[in-house]
């Protein structure tokens, strides 16, 4: 019995509670490195840096990667070390609560031995449709709207909008 507790996983913290966490994070990133949270320009610059060394002289040409590659360290940037921080605390949070598993969700839909290519074409999806947007889901909606930002609103209110669209379509049940 003993043992069966301690495999249990630790209960989600309140969203109230959590919510408040990540508007205070979101200030001190602010406060201390005078940008909102973000992560697809991690990727750019991430794409950048392997364009410098496999194809130097067509991404030292491209009109969006080539200012990146100017000095040498497209890496060496703000926003890498962020998304290195939040890889490292999410891999440290979900070790504490004892929530590491390898698995694949989502049996019902598009789940099964198709799941990891439906997931990464999902994932090149998300990230080419928050590069045209000019910002991800943290970066376009959460910095977005802590600036007062129109386009930070609108697309918070598309994005439960269609969260919840998409739910009620995917919903199983139980």
């Amino acid at each position: 019995m003993n043992q069966k507790v301690q495999n249990c996983p630790a209960p989600y913290w309140n969203p109230l509670i959590a919510g408040i966490l990540l508007g205070i994070v979101l200030l001190s990133t602010f406060v201390v490195t005078g940008h909102g949270l973000g992560a697809t320009g991690f990727t750019t610059r991430l794409t950048a840096w392997f364009g410098m060394y496999l194809l130097p002289a067509a991404t030292s040409a491209n009109d969006y990667l080539g200012g990146m590659v100017e000095d040498g360290r497209p890496l060496d940037a703000w926003i890498s070390w962020q998304v290195i921080g939040v890889a490292l605390g999410a891999l440290l949070s979900a070790f504490l609560a004892g929530r590491i598993a390898v698995k694949l969700d989502g049996k019902r839909f598009l789940g099964g031995s198709k799941r990891p290519l439906t997931a990464l074409f999902g994932g090149l999806l998300a990230g080419f449709g928050a590069r045209i947007a000019a910002g991800c889901t943290s970066g376009l909606g959460l910095s977005g709207a802590a600036v007062l930002s129109l386009a930070g609103f609108t697309f918070l209110g598309a994005f439960f909008a269609v969260g919840l669209l998409a739910s009620r379509f995917m919903k199983e049940e139980k």
